[in-house]
């Protein structure tokens, strides 16, 4: 695969509450940073996305009397999975991870920031109709491909690079510069979905 001058490179929250010993660590979360840094290197345009929650956000699982982390309520908008308390504003939790080469973002879209609605689309949140403005950005841009990296795959990846699809942009997720949490198969089925959209896989070795 061959970086394109109307490619954008999207690190998605790659995030100090998402690595070991975060709040809501992702399995090898830290394993991401160096090959991000990589990407990053290569592409002549990149986006951050950073989850940036209000204290008592909806999705947490302790707004919510008697609920468990990672069990599911009924939102307005759908069934939505309750979290550990993460990456709250203003909290060490919700800075990028140490080493990630964040000079390089030309743009930082912060998700989750809306109180009784989860988002980890970096295009769309869990409603399905609140935009992030991120399309337009890189429509105006004249970006047509969004290359995929970050944390975590089954969650904030797959629904960003399937938003990318659905939105009108070629996707690539290189697959060796993601992690996922990974309940109950959810990476096997988020790749499948992925598949299933049109959505790339490579690996860094496959990027010219």
């Amino acid at each position: 695969m061959s970086v394109r001058e109307t490619d954008v490179l999207l690190v998605v929250d790659v995030q100090v509450d998402f690595l070991p010993g975060g709040a809501l660590a992702v399995p090898e979360g830290d394993a991401v940073v160096e090959p991000c840094n990589a990407l990053l290197a290569r592409f002549p345009h990149a986006v951050l996305t950073q989850d940036w929650h209000p204290a008592g956000h909806a999705s947490f699982h302790t707004s919510h009397p008697d609920q468990e982390p990672f069990g599911t309520v009924a939102m307005p908008y759908g069934p939505q999975v309750l979290w550990p308390e993460h990456c709250v504003q203003d909290t060490p939790g919700v800075a990028f991870a140490p080493g990630l080469d964040i000079a390089r973002a030309e743009l930082v879209i912060r998700k989750g920031y809306t109180q009784a609605i989860d988002s980890y689309s970096a295009f769309l949140e869990a409603d399905r109709t609140t935009r992030t403005g991120l399309a337009g950005y890189l429509r105006e841009r004249g970006f047509t491909r969004v290359v995929l990296c970050g944390l975590a795959t089954d969650f904030c990846v797959a629904w960003s690079a399937l938003d990318a699809r659905a939105a009108g942009f070629e996707a690539v997720v290189v697959a060796d510069a993601v992690r996922g949490i990974d309940r109950d198969g959810s990476v096997a089925a988020a790749w499948a979905r992925m598949g299933q959209a049109g959505i790339g896989r490579v690996r860094l070795a496959d990027i010219a």
